[in-house]
């Protein structure tokens, strides 16, 4: 790895949704920091949709184009007089041929392609090691699939384009971190998927993100699956046959594990900092309390102001992380989406590439 600033590249998502204005929002608040060397940062996605952005938000933001091969210099700093030098720290690289008009608010197959076609180009360039990382902008399930791309999400599709097995989902809001042992599966799947080896990865892929961050000694909690801990075998035998083994397993391997805690205590204590992460049983039992934080409300008119929280994907052989929200249509093209998750995840996929810069 090569010891210049990280670059990162943010691919589109549908260029239907919020994704063009939150980037050049983000990217119009970032300006300080990209002209001070802290990052690159390489748009992937569609053209004309990114100047509807700029043109939108009336923004004075250059994003001259990447070259298709390169994305990104080779790794290492340019020398004075080279071609590289003076590369500008934001660029765009379309990410294919706009083959038909794509409207804010309007779901299409072109899409949900170019929402494809962004991802891939961005993983081939971090498999090349054009780029240190991948933040993606929220794309739409219903127009990837029309598009003839089936995949359940973004999860799905970086871990077919990296050929890895599986991964798992973190979400994190401040000191807030919950990865998860299941996520997209009916509630009523969740007990037989909960499996010995299935949470011990899980928690090995915690251990290892905490310890990207930054976090020497991290602290876990492993939440339980039923109500009180399944109350002795009450409310079920998962935490006493499942979840008691591994955490014992990995404290005595030397891990600061704790384990199973009741889901109606155990994110307060991660509130109250006892914990560094927790990891969740399923879906809703992670994402509720991390977004009941991370989305803040108008008391007045009970609308979200602001959104915020990062999904980050474990497991991969590229770092990734994402906003924690959808494509929002129906506020597309308004001018009114807020962009503070995209910089929130910005911010965790350069403390993740800068800590790989510092060990590789």
């Amino acid at each position: 790895m090569s010891a210049t600033k990280p670059r990162l590249a943010i691919t589109m998502g549908d260029p239907a949704g919020v994704g063009p204005e939150i980037i050049v929002k983000a990217c119009r608040r970032l300006l300080p920091r990209l002209r001070d060397g802290e990052m690159r940062l390489l748009v992937i996605g569609h053209r004309s949709a990114l100047q509807a952005a700029r043109d939108l938000l009336h923004a004075d933001l250059d994003f001259p184009l990447a070259d298709p091969e390169r994305g990104h210099p080779e790794p290492g700093d340019p020398e004075p007089g080279s071609p590289d030098a003076g590369l500008p720290p934001l660029a765009l690289l379309p990410a294919g041929e706009e083959l038909a008009p794509v409207a804010f608010g309007q779901l299409s197959p072109e899409g949900g392609r170019f929402a494809y076609l962004a991802v891939e180009r961005a993983v081939a360039l971090a498999q090349a090691g054009r780029i240190d990382a991948i933040v993606t902008a929220p794309l739409n399930k219903e127009a990837l699939n029309r598009a003839g791309y089936h995949y359940a999400g973004h999860t799905d599709m970086l871990a077919a384009l990296t050929n890895t097995k599986s991964s798992v989902m973190l979400l994190a809001h401040g000191d807030m971190r919950v990865s998860h042992v299941t996520t997209h599966v009916a509630l009523e799947k969740v007990p037989g998927l909960l499996t010995p080896e299935r949470l011990r990865r899980t928690i090995d892929l915690t251990q290892a993100a905490l310890l990207d961050l930054g976090i020497a000694r991290p602290r876990i909690a492993v939440a339980a699956l039923n109500p009180h801990a399944g109350e002795g075998g009450l409310f079920g035998e998962q935490d006493i046959v499942v979840t008691t083994p591994v955490v014992a397993q990995c404290q005595a391997e030397g891990l600061d594990v704790t384990g199973p805690v009741p889901g109606d205590t155990v994110f307060v204590k991660l509130r109250g900092r006892q914990f560094d992460a927790v990891v969740a049983m399923y879906h809703d039992q992670g994402h509720i309390p991390v977004k009941l934080l991370g989305f803040q409300v108008d008391p007045a008119t009970g609308t979200w102001q602001a959104l915020s929280g990062v999904n980050i994907t474990l497991g991969l052989p590229v770092i990734r992380t994402s906003v924690d929200h959808g494509t929002a249509f129906d506020i597309a093209g308004k001018g009114v989406a807020n962009e503070d998750s995209l910089i929130e995840a910005i911010d965790y996929a350069l403390l993740l590439a800068s800590h790989r810069h510092r060990t590789v």
